[in-house]
């Protein structure tokens, strides 16, 4: 997936009328720091500290935990999730008793789903088919193309291969050399 098909995508949800404040903020997040779809959906408010401007990344299959920057970008969006999150919170705390389950709410979960519970793994997956084909996207897209997006940006970037590594959080510098291995700008500076 290219950062033009991750544009299209949050074009996409930005039209949704529920959920599209959450859905945007959740798949940005998901791009920009490499996200595995059990990390972002798992996400605490406690990980996120507006404002110091940073991102606490718990690394899911052994690999390494980092504190990251939030862009401008990532900040706006969060700050919009959260005050509709807040207003989602208050709106079922008055009707708990209505809905079924006995209005159980997770008021730590950065990500809620429309329940009042963490957002599963199925729920992204699902939206995020359906907005890849409202999109118009050539793939049906998965959670895991937004990582690979991320890795594949930051390489056509110049980031360096190590740094890549740390950011997404690989313990193998070979889970991180496809990204670098295509990228021909690389090259740029040999025989000059």
């Amino acid at each position: 997936m290219t950062p033009l098909e991750v544009d299209r995508l949050l074009q996409v949800a930005k039209d949704n009328p529920r959920t599209g404040v959450r859905d945007r903020c959740l798949i940005f997040l998901m791009f920009r720091h490499g996200l595995r779809v059990s990390e972002a959906c798992g996400m605490q408010l406690d990980q996120v500290d507006l404002d110091s401007r940073i991102l606490h990344v718990q690394r899911l299959k052994g690999g390494l935990s980092t504190t990251q920057p939030l862009r401008a970008e990532e900040l706006r969006l969060l700050r919009s999730w959260l005050q509709l999150r807040s207003r989602w919170l208050r709106r079922w705390k008055k009707t708990a008793a209505e809905r079924p389950g006995g209005g159980v709410l997770d008021h730590q979960a950065l990500f809620l789903s429309t329940r009042g519970t963490a957002i599963s793994r199925k729920t992204f997956w699902a939206l995020l088919r359906r907005y890849g084909e409202e999109a118009g996207l050539s793939l049906p897209p998965h959670p895991h193309m937004l990582r690979h997006a991320c890795g594949f940006a930051l390489a056509d970037q110049g980031a360096d291969t190590r740094l890549i590594q740390d950011y997404l959080g690989h313990r193998n510098i070979q889970h991180t050399v496809r990204y670098t291995a295509t990228n021909a700008q690389r090259f740029e500076k040999l025989w000059r």
